[in-house]
């Protein structure tokens, strides 16, 4: 491995990264495959945990008897402790390695989830205020270990080619859409009330079995699960790291504060319009985060079940699109046009889905055949829906691509965990502007959205090419 400067070099173009199998030099651990396979593995089963309890969060906020504002609230935690903590994660992992980091975040994600079960009881001990600081604290608790992410993407760079690192972070957001397929679909499951007086048969009595509770323990379980994987599997991979406060050619200097790394990375000509897309992005995507259930449920009459089948209909595509169709994309075309061009995509699904829930007073009396269900504004609904997820991961992995080649190898987690913070930032500030932009028009927060994603469109296609902006084989 070489000096930071070494990394800052390679994305003026003037040596190849110390990672290029290209180069001749030692690969970071002895197996990458495996260890890829390991890592993905690792933020999947952790994703999955994460997924868990999705179902049951409004629903655990109303058995105490509060307003549902606690539930917005409750969300947000977990996207404010993201953002503060995941700059700080990223910087330890670059200061004494990315298997800590990651293990003990997943083992005390693990504690949170536990304590998350225990809220009710705590609430029926102590009364209801004792309930809702027990879900905040460990909500929040969780999510500032869900910055974690930011030292499983520099884990990725570490161990991966600069030429074939967009395959692999899209992997790890198809890992992302594999747990927001299964996590829910478990989640409700283990809340159903067979399951919950089974399990009420047969654990002990310190341990309650609600439908809150046991989705919460089972969160718990999946953290432990990657805890134990991780231990036995993922090596720390060998790579330079920070040796002063101030590293020469490095983005982002080593040892500052979350402030402090995020006014490095606005200085930062080649972080700065990364850190900024991260935020609108994520705040611009949080109007269909939000409120694309009530929606459906609206305009099309949707229930609870028809809108879960959306939702592992746009999973399953993300995994497609992340996992197989972005990382080939990547290898002919540059990362920036890639961000343009999913900008673009993604900005037409967000004033598509609004018109999908008027389409049918629109076209009139055409009708397609086949089941009563099979009308034209579902398959509008779709094919919305499919450039929405295509879009989505056009920008999110290239983002992550021309990250990774912006930072030196010795501060992959430090910008990692910076865009990731901005990301968490804006999915903190997002969904409360729209949930009550919604209750003005339906379709503002999904047009709002796409406004905001024209100046992201703008400067991303009228950037100049550097030679980290191609992910493929240079020409």
């Amino acid at each position: 491995m070489t000096h930071p400067e070494a990394g800052a070099a390679s994305i003026q173009g003037e040596e190849p990264s110390p990672t290029d199998a290209s180069d001749g030099r030692a690969p970071a651990v002895s197996n990458p495959r495996r260890a890829l396979a390991v890592v993905i593995g690792v933020v999947f089963i952790d994703l999955v945990g994460f997924g868990i309890v999705i179902p049951i969060l409004p629903f655990y906020v109303r058995s105490l008897g509060v307003s549902d504002a606690f539930i917005g609230l409750l969300a947000a935690s977990y996207s404010l402790a993201q953002f503060l903590a995941a700059p700080t994660l990223g910087r330890l992992s670059d200061r004494i390695g990315r298997r800590p980091v990651l293990l003990a975040s997943l083992a005390a994600a693990g504690v949170a989830w536990v304590a998350f079960g225990y809220a009710g009881e705590s609430g029926a001990r102590f009364g209801t205020v004792a309930a809702l600081v027990t879900l905040f604290a460990s909500r929040t608790f969780a999510g500032a270990m869900g910055g974690n992410i930011a030292a499983a993407q520099a884990y990725v760079a570490d161990i991966t080619p600069r030429d074939r690192r967009a395959g692999a972070l899209g992997l790890v957001g198809a890992a992302f859409a594999l747990g927001f397929v299964f996590g829910p679909a478990i989640g409700g499951l283990l809340a159903a009330d067979p399951v919950v007086a089974r399990a009420d048969a047969l654990l002990p009595s310190f341990v309650p079995a609600t439908p809150y509770s046991l989705p919460s323990f089972a969160a718990a379980g999946m953290s432990f699960l990657a805890v134990a994987v991780g231990f036995l599997f993922l090596e720390e991979p060998k790579r330079t790291r920070p040796v002063s406060d101030a590293a020469p050619g490095s983005p982002i200097p080593p040892r500052r504060t979350v402030v402090g790394q995020f006014r490095e990375a606005i200085s930062s000509v080649a972080l700065r319009p990364l850190t900024v897309a991260y935020f609108v992005v994520a705040v611009a995507f949080a109007g269909v985060q939000v409120m694309f259930i009530p929606f459906v449920a609206d305009s099309f009459g949707y229930d609870a079940t028809a809108a879960a089948l959306l939702l592992t209909y746009v999973g399953v595509l993300g995994v497609i699109n992340q996992g197989v169709l972005v990382g080939r994309l990547s290898r002919v075309i540059p990362s920036r046009t890639l961000v343009a061009g999913g900008g673009v995509i993604l900005g037409g699904a967000l004033v598509a889905i609004p018109l999908t829930g008027v389409i049918d007073r629109l076209a009139g009396d055409v009708t397609l055949g086949g089941p009563a269900w099979f009308t034209l504004p579902l398959v509008a609904l779709l094919v919305a829906l499919a450039g929405l997820s295509l879009g989505n991961a056009l920008v999110n992995v290239s983002l992550a691509t021309l990250v990774s080649g912006a930072a030196s190898d010795a501060e992959q987690g430090a910008a990692f965990g910076v865009t990731q913070g901005a990301s968490s930032l804006g999915r903190t500030v997002g969904p409360p502007v729209m949930a009550v932009l919604y209750t003005v028009a339906v379709a503002a927060p999904f047009l709002l959205g796409a406004l905001l994603l024209a100046p992201v469109v703008a400067a991303f296609a009228r950037r100049e090419e550097s030679s980290g902006d191609r992910t493929g084989p240079a020409t």
